[in-house]
């Protein structure tokens, strides 16, 4: 789950640079090996930078340490519980309308004209009404996930900093994204990346106990509808209800 607030909040709070250029100077000998006369002005020293030098630079998958620590894993269970009666919901309004394009695909050659339209009429409104409240469903869920992700981070946020400032890092990026879209190509996860110790760190902060396992908290999904085409011999079915993954 990568949204459009994790883009922005991520980008002002967990993106830290430090300070981190050294610049010395060295006097070069003059251009001429000859002596100058006493009358003539001495040679202005020329004087030369050391290429800046780059920090201690990780990386962390922010959303990962979000959603996996025992806070962000609790609070996922919790909303993955309270959106059940709804997927079941889904589920059934989904078989409804699966077992009327049944009908219509198997009896369609035997339905004079009126029985004919008047199901496929059913079928559409159905089909809307499943549509609207598969979207209703999906923008719920992804509202209540931000806010998670908004409260958790406001805690953590700090925590990245304190955590880099202590163990010399100049530099911390965020690699939730792959590449093209993240700036990162390429980083050696098990050499600068600190998703895992934060993770740690932040479950001590939080007092939050690891919750029961359940085969993952990866958030819920609702189910995905495929429209119907009004006056199509043989509707296309929606997908079948998934079953969400917590």
């Amino acid at each position: 789950m990568k949204s459009k607030f994790l883009r922005t909040l991520l980008a002002g709070a967990v993106t830290f640079t430090f300070s981190a250029l050294a610049q010395t100077g060295s006097a070069a000998t003059p251009s001429s090996p000859a002596a100058p006369s006493s009358s003539a002005p001495p040679t202005s020293p020329a004087t030369t930078t050391t290429a800046p030098t780059m920090g201690k630079v990780g990386t962390i998958n922010i959303q990962d340490a979000i959603f996996g620590c025992n806070e962000g894993q609790r609070d996922m269970q919790a909303l993955q519980k309270k959106f059940e009666p709804k997927q079941a919901e889904l589920k059934n309004q989904n078989d409804e309308l699966e077992g009327l394009k049944k009908q219509l695909s198997t009896q369609q050659d035997k339905l004079n004209e009126d029985a004919l339209n008047n199901l496929k009429k059913q079928i559409e409104g159905k089909q809307k009404t499943f549509d609207r409240s598969v979207q209703d469903a999906q923008e719920e869920i992804q509202n209540q996930q931000q806010d998670i992700a908004s409260r958790i981070l406001s805690k953590m946020a700090p925590l990245v900093v304190k955590y880099s400032q202590e163990n010399g890092y100049t530099l911390i990026v965020d690699t939730s994204k792959p590449w093209p879209q993240s700036p990162v190509l390429w980083w050696n996860p098990d050499a600068v990346d600190i998703t895992k110790n934060v993770v740690e760190a932040y479950n001590v902060q939080s007092g939050v106990a690891a919750p029961p396992q359940q085969g993952g908290a990866a958030a819920p999904k609702a189910v995905t509808p495929k429209p119907v085409t009004p006056g199509a011999t043989k509707p296309a079915a929606p997908k079948s209800s998934e079953t969400p993954k917590q």
